[in-house]
């Protein structure tokens, strides 16, 4: 059966995910209206300005769609500000954000690891991911400050200021990293997001 992946379209790296959507066998087509929403078997919110997403996505009424759906089961991935938006709560020590779309059990802290400056790479091992380490890129990347008991950590930094910080996170039908997978040309984080969406679909 051939799935379809839908990228979340207002905002964000939104070229570079449906490339990698489209490397890892699924389809992938724009989402910007609710019901274009209801067409898809999966959804990633990329990497881009989680403020300017939640408002424009208030703007487009796609905000109460997109957590029906989350509640619903769509599976549904999360890309740096993409997780934040699945975020059930961001840490107000950190930068702070007024709503989140929500559905992970978790507290993220945003620009956890710095301003664009501070950009970096690391490799990160995941569970689940075979082949080794991923290569993650980190851009004004959150953490998850705290993990609540329904989501399992699937990967930690291993250096720097963030060491043991998680930084990667499942929740059932939910998946989010703090990095970018998209940038790195492995393509191992979207082929387990869509074996995600193959399982869920049936």
């Amino acid at each position: 059966m051939s799935l379809t992946v839908g990228v979340f379209a207002l905002q964000g790296d939104v070229r570079e995910q449906a490339r990698a959507v489209e490397a890892a066998g699924c389809a992938a087509v724009p989402v910007r209206r609710p019901e274009e929403l209801t067409k898809v078997d999966g959804l990633v919110l990329p990497g881009g300005e989680s403020t300017t997403m939640i408002k424009l996505s208030r703007v487009f009424e796609l905000l109460e769609p997109l957590r029906a759906a989350i509640q619903n089961g769509l599976p549904v991935y999360g890309s740096c500000a993409g997780m934040i938006l699945l975020a059930d709560r961001v840490d107000s020590a950190g930068s702070p954000l007024e709503e989140t779309i929500g559905g992970l059990d978790i507290t993220v802290r945003r620009n956890a690891f710095g301003r664009q400056v501070d950009s970096f790479e690391e490799d990160v091992a995941i569970d689940g991911i075979d082949g080794g380490p991923v290569r993650a890129v980190f851009i004004r990347a959150p953490w998850v400050q705290e993990l609540g008991p329904g989501a399992t950590a699937l990967g930690r930094v291993s250096t720097g200021p963030g060491t043991g910080r998680i930084v990667a996170v499942r929740q059932g039908s939910l998946l989010a990293t703090s990095f970018h997978p998209e940038l790195t040309g492995d393509g191992r984080i979207h082929e387990y997001f869509c074996d995600m969406v193959r399982t869920v679909t049936g």
